[in-house]
C-alpha cells in the first residue's frame, strides 16, 4: 500500500466509527430527551425514522449527483454536517422553544453526513490501489462495528462517573472526530471509482438482473443485521431478566463486538477463503442463530443465538458490496449508492417486521424472532442465484 493512500484509508477508517456514533449516541439519550424536555414519547419515536429516511434520500441524492460534485467536496460536506448535527444537541434545544424540533433539526443535519459517509467511503477505498480489496472492505466496514461498542461504553463510563446531566459535555467531545476528518479528507489522495462517462447510467442499472440481486441481498442484509441488533437489549432484558444498562452490555454491544470480529477475521484471513462460500456460510449460521434464539426454551442459549448473529451478519454487508462491485466494475457511485439505500431499507424493515409481529403474537418476541429466519433464507438463495449469473467465483 502506498502511504498517501493509508491516509485516505485512515479517514474512512475515521468516517465509519463517525457514522457508527450518529446512530447509536442519540437513542441512548431517549429517556433523558423525555425527562428533561418533556418530549412525548411518540415523537421520540420519529428520531430514527427521520435518521433513516434522511439517510435514504442522501443515497438517492448521491446516485444522480455525487459524480458531478465530486467526491472530495462530498465526503469533505459530510464530516461538517456530521460536526453541526452532533454539537447543535448541546446547543439548539436550549435556544428555542421547542426541544424537539431542536433535536429533530440536529438528527437530519448529522444523518445527510452519515449518509453520505455510507455511500462514499466503500468507493473511495475500493478505488484505492490495495491488494485483496474485499479484506479492505471487511476491515472497513468493521470500524463501524467498533465505532459502535466504543459509543455504547464510553457513554456508559461518562454516565456513570460525571453523571447523564452532563451529556452535552460528552457529545461535544464526539464531534470531534468529524471535526478532525474534516481536514483527512480535504488532504488525503481521492480517486474516482470510474473514469468520467464510463460509469453505468440508473437505467443501465435496473436492466441488470444482477443488480437485482444485489439489492435483494443489500435488502436482506440490512434487515438480517437490524432486526436482531435493535431488538437484543429488549431480548436481553426480557429473556434473562436484566437491567437496561446490563441488557445494553450483554445484547447490541457484544452483538455489534462479534460481528466486528467477523469483518477482522475475514480481513485478516480473506485472501485464503472465497468471498462467496464465506458469506453463504455465515447466512446458514444466520439461519441457525435466529432459530436458536426464537425456539430455544433455555434463555441462555437464546443469548448464544443472539450474540453469535453478529458475528453471522458480520460479512453479508461489505460482502455484498465487494461481490458486487467485483462483477459490475462499471457501476460507479449509482451502484453504491442503490446498495446503500437497499441496505438501510431492510434496516427500516427487518426491526419493525419483528417488532409488529411480536406485539401480534401477544408480545412473545421469540415468535417475531423466529420471522426473522426469512431474512437469511433470502440471502442464501439470493448468493446461489446471483453465483449463476455470474458464471464465475468471487475472489
Amino acid at each position: 500500500m502506498h502511504t498517501d493512500y493509508q491516509k485516505t484509508l485512515v479517514a474512512c477508517y475515521l468516517g465509519i466509527i463517525t457514522q457508527a456514533i450518529t446512530a447509536n449516541f442519540v437513542p441512548l439519550l431517549f429517556l433523558t430527551f423525555h425527562n428533561t424536555y418533556q418530549i412525548p414519547w411518540g415523537q421520540i419515536g420519529l428520531l430514527p425514522l427521520a435518521f433513516f429516511l434522511t439517510q435514504m434520500v442522501v443515497d438517492a441524492f448521491c446516485a444522480r449527483y455525487v459524480d458531478k460534485i465530486g467526491y472530495r467536496r462530498a465526503i469533505v460536506v459530510s464530516q461538517i454536517a456530521a460536526t453541526i448535527g452532533l454539537t447543535g444537541l448541546a446547543i439548539l434545544p436550549e435556544l428555542i422553544s421547542n426541544s424537539f424540533v431542536g433535536i429533530l433539526l440536529c438528527t437530519i443535519t448529522y444523518a445527510v453526513g452519515s449518509g453520505l459517509i455510507e455511500v462514499l467511503c466503500s468507493p473511495i477505498v475500493e478505488a484505492c490501489p490495495f491488494d485483496h480489496k474485499d479484506s479492505i472492505m471487511s476491515l472497513l466496514h468493521s470500524f463501524y462495528c467498533w465505532g459502535s461498542v466504543g459509543t455504547i461504553l464510553l457513554s456508559t463510563a461518562f454516565f456513570a462517573i460525571f453523571g447523564i446531566e452532563k451529556w452535552r459535555i460528552l457529545v461535544c467531545l464526539l464531534a470531534l472526530i468529524p471535526f478532525y476528518n474534516i481536514f483527512n479528507f480535504a488532504r488525503c489522495p481521492i480517486v474516482p471509482l470510474v473514469e468520467e462517462g464510463k460509469g453505468m447510467s440508473i437505467a443501465q442499472l435496473c436492466k441488470s438482473r444482477l443488480f437485482w440481486i444485489a439489492v435483494i441481498l443489500m435488502v436482506c442484509s440490512g434487515a438480517a443485521e437490524l432486526a436482531m441488533a435493535q431488538w437484543a437489549s429488549a431480548y436481553t432484558e426480557s429473556a434473562l431478566g436484566l437491567s437496561k444498562t446490563l441488557g445494553d452490555l450483554a445484547g447490541p454491544c457484544l452483538f455489534a463486538t462479534t460481528m466486528g470480529i467477523s469483518r477482522v477475521f475475514y480481513a485478516k484471513y480473506g485472501e485464503k477463503c472465497e468471498l462467496s462460500r464465506f458469506m453463504l456460510g455465515s447466512g446458514v449460521l444466520c439461519l441457525a442463530c435466529y432459530a436458536l434464539a426464537s425456539m430455544t426454551a433455555t434463555p441462555l442459549w437464546g443469548l448464544v443465538g443472539c450474540i453469535t448473529c453478529g458475528f453471522s451478519v458480520g460479512i453479508m454487508w461489505p460482502g455484498t458490496l465487494s461481490i458486487t462491485s467485483q462483477r459490475m466494475p462499471q457501476g460507479g457511485t449509482a451502484l453504491f449508492a442503490f446498495l446503500a439505500m437497499a441496505g438501510d431499507l431492510g434496516g427500516a424493515l427487518g426491526p419493525s417486521l419483528v417488532g409488529n409481529i411480536t406485539q401480534i403474537a401477544d408480545n412473545d418476541l421469540r415468535i417475531g424472532l423466529r420471522v426473522g429466519c426469512l431474512f437469511p433464507i433470502c440471502l442464501i438463495v439470493g448468493l446461489i442465484i446471483m453465483k449463476r449469473l455470474s458464471g464465475k467465483k468471487a475472489n
